[in-house]
């Protein structure tokens, strides 16, 4: 008989998955439903960790000015276009505030906390559906919504689906947006997972100055327990952010990370690699397998069994039988639980993904 449990608003909360199933939470699980990079936490971490640890008997720099120098460096922008936040979650709502109870189109389907700030501040919000299975942006239809908004909400790439807005989308929307006074909030969490280079807005902030770009270091890095993010924009509108921001929003710890986590390529190219080989070879995998994909330019899958199943639980259930965890999608609007989304891990558990998938006829 199935628990009465609420769905887990995110990822990684297994025992609240099992509840809802009514499974007993007494096997490890394997983490498919955190978009966490499988090489991380780099090597050099804990040492660095160790070394920043005399800090924290001071207050740490409230200007953060060594962290926003080294932001600055890494993505080729004015330090005064950087603000340091405690994660992408903070990023998020300091960017709502700077229009609390305004209008605000969210694109959907997409991370649930851009709804969450948006009513904390008192929004009234338009959601904008993607439709299935492409996931595509139509902009004639943002003509009418953007008419009446002060800020859009999009993630780019898109968390759950994966894609990616062509970058000359991106140009047009942030133009016509523009032109109708309205700001243009673009997550870009994953980008970092995109093997193409060139991909990153960044360029955009100096033609628009609507844009303003949120980052975060927990999913690259694996250090979702740190919370360190940024956002970039043009200065006055950081100036602005900033006043909404509590002081010392982010540790000591987290922020003598920054400079030598931007410094490490290496670890940004090995996670290149990593993807370039597990990311075709799990998406044939899955395929194979009769599931439909939607193809990924990061390191998460969107799935389902089949054009307008409404299997998900099922699939869900199953998976959880055979020790793995997997994201649910009910929280995530037009999705509402049809899907499931696989985040790319290391080879053998791959391997054990597709085994599970495969066994007792799934799917």
């Amino acid at each position: 008989m199935r628990s009465h449990s609420a769905w887990p608003s995110h990822g990684g909360q297994a025992s609240a998955l099992l509840a809802r199933f009514g499974l007993p939470a007494i096997q490890p699980l394997v983490d498919f439903s955190t978009n966490l990079n499988p090489l991380g936490p780099p090597d050099w971490l804990g040492d660095a960790i160790a070394g920043a640890m005399a800090g924290l008997s001071r207050y740490p720099d409230p200007s953060y000015t060594e962290p926003r120098e080294a932001i600055a460096r890494h993505d080729g922008v004015d330090p005064n276009q950087v603000l340091l936040t405690n994660g992408g979650a903070e990023a998020i709502f300091l960017a709502a505030g700077l229009h609390a109870r305004g209008q605000a189109v969210i694109v959907e389907p997409s991370f649930s906390e851009y709804a969450r700030a948006c009513a904390a501040h008192g929004f009234q919000i338009t959601p904008l559906p993607l439709a299935a299975p492409a996931f595509d942006l139509a902009l004639d239809r943002l003509a009418s919504p953007l008419h009446q908004a002060d800020v859009l909400f999009l993630c780019r790439p898109n968390n759950p689906t994966g894609t990616l807005l062509p970058w000359h989308t991106m140009e047009r929307l942030l133009d016509s947006a523009r032109q109708q006074g309205v700001t243009v909030v673009v997550d870009e969490a994953f980008i970092d997972f995109v093997d193409e280079p060139g991909e990153a807005l960044t360029p955009l902030l100096a033609r628009f100055d609507n844009l303003i770009l949120l980052r975060s270091l927990t999913k690259l890095y694996t250090l979702p327990g740190l919370r360190l993010g940024y956002l970039l924009a043009g200065a006055q509108t950081i100036r602005r952010l900033q006043a909404g921001q509590p002081p010392w929003s982010v540790n000591h710890l987290s922020a003598a990370l920054v400079a030598p986590l931007m410094a490490d390529s290496d670890f940004l190219d090995r996670t290149h690699a990593w993807l370039r080989e597990e990311r075709p070879r799990l998406q044939s995998g899955l395929l194979s397998l009769g599931l439909e994909v939607v193809p990924s330019r990061v390191n998460f899958f969107l799935v389902r069994q089949g054009s307008g199943s409404p299997a998900g639980d099922a699939l869900l259930r199953r998976l959880l039988q055979a020790g793995i965890l997997a994201r649910h999608t009910h929280n995530f609007p037009g999705l509402d639980g049809g899907w499931v989304r696989l985040a790319l891990r290391g080879r053998a558990d791959n391997d054990r993904l597709l085994a599970a998938l495969t066994a007792e006829g799934a799917p």
